[in-house]
């Protein structure tokens, strides 16, 4: 079994995943828009978006996954 230090260690970067994700999240949502408001394409740039939704959802998941085994 994983030791509670090791737990709260992981537990520490999966809350730095998901901040770093937000954080990429946002700034692709103001790429796309910018990118709208140019008149360019934004497909490409929308999959990538869907991309990190999904990494995000893992990340969160991971997240919630270690808190509750620390909470045991």
């Amino acid at each position: 079994m994983i030791d509670r230090k090791m737990l709260m260690d992981r537990q520490a970067e999966a809350r730095r995943h998901v901040a770093l994700g937000e954080r990429h999240i946002a700034e692709q949502e103001d790429r796309i828009t910018e990118l709208a408001a140019n008149g360019h394409d934004t497909t490409e740039s929308r999959k990538l978006l869907e991309n990190f939704y999904g990494l995000q959802q893992q990340h969160v998941q991971h997240r919630d996954r270690l808190l509750r085994q620390l909470e045991k």
